[in-house]
């Protein structure tokens, strides 16, 4: 096996892959390794359908050898660590690998020890995450028979932010569908300030939790679960010191018990776990202040290193951590490295922070935020020719394109570096 590339890439998800396809697609003869250990690449947006059961989870599972571009050298290994001063990347089989240019995309690991108890609980009896186990998740919403059903996420970014309230709005309806509604209390508590930074989609998402009677609990950090008494512990987070602090809920039976704590009883607990970069990309010299890769928010490229790059959820870019954020920094990566090559300046800084969330809000409607930096609301001009109506707005068509149409495209263009 040679030591030595002209571009690595570390990470067979899908900005890895997406990379190496449209590099190849510039250029065949470009020497490319992927460094993945896993057997398994998952189509991971599908797992919010999983968890309701409107998806197979065996649909979102291929053999990592199925997608892996051709001409591109499979390195099944794991990295361990950078030298980047030599060009060097370790790896735990396979010794030191040197290249020219280095394209680093793991993706992000869960973390769930970073909130006390979740660890022990995860993916046992009632607490379920669509993020680790989402068949697990339909097991235990099949299984509810009433009380509460609390749904939160935590303070660090998470892929794909949007997730933890996709199933808390299926959870409703399927309640509703079975008719569970008048003895159940579906509760929604985020960290954060509103249910959605862009303004359009938090307008819909408002009447959506009104229509469905949904508790929504902002400034509500997840701090501790204690699975076997069925309790989860919330740190109030409001950064307005002066504003009262908690208003206590009878009807959920939640209390506060002690300056800014408040505790929840639950019957079904879903939870997306803490998410960071994984440690050997945290103990290099690669991160920023907040452990994520330092890189151009516009270019890619890393501040400090100019022949390495970076995208998808590991890179520090103040924009959501999706799929759809990938497949308008992947063009911009490729551009630049084979400006490099051709020894151009990487000027192509055309990444305005583009990200897509499609929010399921029942079986069979969801609403599409499309957005940038600044949070407007920016649809894609391809998309909305072919939706023509408002994406803002919940449509069933837009559930059919979550379901059907965008597993086709990623798995038969995006992944193959194609535009769609």
């Amino acid at each position: 096996m040679k030591s030595h590339h002209q571009i690595l890439i570390i990470g067979g998800g899908t900005a890895g892959i997406m990379t190496a396809a449209r590099l190849l697609k510039k250029d065949k003869n470009l020497d490319i390794a992927i460094i993945e250990p896993a057997d398994t690449h998952y189509y991971q947006p599908a797992w919010t359908l999983v968890g309701a059961g409107d998806y197979d989870y065996k649909k979102t599972a291929k053999p990592m050898a199925d997608i892996m571009p051709d001409h591109v050298q499979w390195i099944k290994d794991y990295a361990t660590a950078f030298a980047p001063e030599s060009n060097i990347v370790s790896t735990k089989s396979n010794g030191n690998i040197t290249y020219d240019f280095l394209v680093v995309a793991p993706g992000l690991v869960m973390e769930p020890s970073m909130i006390d108890g979740l660890k022990e609980g995860l993916d046992k009896g009632i607490v379920c995450s669509n993020y680790t186990d989402p068949e697990h998740t339909w097991e235990v919403l099949k299984n509810f028979k009433g009380g509460n059903a609390v749904f939160t996420q935590p303070t660090t970014p998470i892929k794909c932010g949007g997730a933890p309230q996709k199933i808390a709005y299926l959870a409703a309806d399927y309640f509703k569908k079975h008719n569970l509604t008048h003895k159940s209390n579906v509760i929604f508590a985020t960290p954060g300030s509103v249910i959605f930074g862009v303004k359009p989609i938090r307008e819909t998402l408002m009447k959506v939790i009104g229509r469905y009677g949904i508790h929504f609990k902002p400034f509500y950090a997840p701090h501790k679960i204690d699975s076997e008494n069925k309790i989860i512990y919330f740190k109030h987070v409001d950064p307005d010191e002066n504003k009262c602090v908690i208003n206590e809920d009878p009807a959920i039976g939640e209390l506060a018990i002690e300056e800014n704590i408040i505790k929840i009883p639950f019957d079904m607990l879903h939870i997306a776990p803490p998410q960071v970069a994984p440690k050997f990309i945290r103990d290099s010299s690669l991160v920023n202040t907040s452990g994520w890769l330092d890189v151009n928010h516009h270019s890619l490229q890393h501040n400090k290193y100019s022949n390495i790059f970076g995208l998808g959820d590991v890179a520090g870019l103040p924009t959501a951590k999706t799929g759809a954020a990938i497949r308008k920094q992947a063009p911009v990566v490729v551009d630049n490295i084979l400006k490099l090559i051709k020894h151009q300046e990487a000027s192509n800084k055309n990444y305005k922070g583009y990200s897509s969330c499609p929010l399921v809000t029942g079986y069979g409607k969801m609403t599409l935020a499309e957005f940038d930096y600044d949070s407007n609301f920016t649809p894609d001009p391809k998309l909305k020719r072919m939706l023509i109506f408002n994406s803002a707005k919940e449509h069933w068509r837009l559930y059919m394109f979550k379901k059907v149409m965008l597993p086709y495209l990623y798995w038969n263009k995006m992944l193959k570096g194609q535009d769609v």
